[in-house]
């Protein structure tokens, strides 16, 4: 039988995208597209997530997602893979438990995954990581405060990266807000 892996997952916003582009929908799919900060700082995310010994991305339809799991994934030379229950939060048709209910199915099986091959990345939105931490214990006090750092009220900046690692001995999650993106505009 192989040896487990430490069980380790990364949950990951977008880049930046287009927010000018108010002739796409933001929360139906394509969505806009990611400006060239968004690609600098997907490039970025990519070198943190090699660092990380991440093996493999999962991301939401969307194509600000697509694209920067496709751009951190050029630099680490894992595989991506399209996954629809990574999806943004739609909330005029998609309650809070709805959307805890798609991540949560989603985030079981990244679990048994990670133990089998290693620290696996998710490349979703704002708000559906908020409900991945909530879930996996952060009190609503640090989430708030998160929330208050972050553009549009989001629990961490854009393509930036939450670890969630297994502590086997408290059996509890350690969640720490391990990336985010930091580069020379030059």
């Amino acid at each position: 039988m192989p040896p487990r892996n430490k069980l380790k997952l990364y949950f990951i916003r977008h880049a930046t995208p287009d927010w000018s582009r108010t002739d796409i929908p933001y929360v139906i799919p394509p969505g806009p597209p990611l400006t060239a900060k968004g690609e600098k700082e997907a490039a970025a995310l990519g070198a943190f997530l090699k660092d990380q010994g991440v093996v493999k991305l999962y991301h939401s339809p969307f194509e600000r997602t697509a694209r920067t799991a496709q751009i951190a994934a050029g630099v680490t030379r894992i595989p991506c893979l399209e996954e629809t229950r990574l999806a943004e939060w739609h909330s005029e048709v998609e309650s809070a438990q709805q959307v805890g209910q798609r991540m949560s199915s989603m985030l079981e099986e990244a679990k048994t995954e990670s133990t089998q091959i290693g620290p696996i990345g998710l490349v979703t939105h704002g708000g559906p990581v908020a409900v991945l931490l909530k879930e996996l214990g952060l009190d609503d006090e640090k989430l708030t405060a998160f929330k208050r750092k972050f553009d549009h009220a989001n629990p961490l900046p854009p393509a930036g990266a939450w670890e969630a690692e297994w502590d086997e001995t408290s059996g509890s999650w350690n969640l720490d807000l391990k990336f985010i993106p930091q580069f020379d505009s030059c």
